[in-house]
């Protein structure tokens, strides 16, 4: 995912035309199209699939308001707005780069429309999306919400693991 050594930037205004690429070469190949995705690849799923014909999507921990946790990074951050558009980029002590071009991508991009039957994962400890961001995404767009009890946004442990195994089954 952290695309090492490609100029490209593993963002949203890259990652979509490419993924519509791929929906494009496996349309001509089979008549049904799911998707199964995590986190960030959820939101860039979503982005590039809402108007396309989706049988079935399995999304685990995904991020479904990209304006939302941008601001909450900010929050963690200590990072105005205003300091991040005169700026441009800030990296944070936690490992993320905040920039001022993804914000404004967000916010003209917001998720919208997603009308594919959608299974989703969610950790309770989840720190990136909100229980109650998820449950409004869920309600919003009819999706089936499975709450992994004691779980966080990557599922790694070995009980978290095994509900995910069971989940996809």
């Amino acid at each position: 995912g952290a695309r090492q050594g490609e100029k490209d930037r593993f963002n949203p205004w890259t990652a979509v035309p490419e993924l519509k690429t791929v929906f494009a070469y496996m349309k001509s190949r089979w008549s049904e199209i799911g998707v199964r995705a995590n986190s960030i690849g959820a939101y860039f799923s979503m982005l590039a699939f809402a108007d396309k014909k989706i049988e079935k999507a399995l999304f685990v921990s995904p991020i479904v308001d990209m304006e939302r946790l941008i601001a909450d990074m900010m929050r963690w951050a200590g990072v105005t707005e205003q300091e991040l558009q005169e700026k441009g980029q800030i990296a944070t002590d936690f490992g993320q780069t905040l920039s001022s071009d993804y914000l404004c991508w967000a916010r003209e991009h917001p998720l919208r429309v997603w009308s594919h039957p959608t299974v989703i994962l969610y950790a309770e400890r989840d720190n990136l999306t909100t229980m109650k961001t998820i449950k409004n995404f869920a309600d919003a767009h009819a999706a089936s919400l499975t709450i992994c009890d004691q779980g966080e946004h990557w599922f790694h442990t070995p009980d978290q693991l095994a509900v995910l195994r069971n989940w996809e089954e």
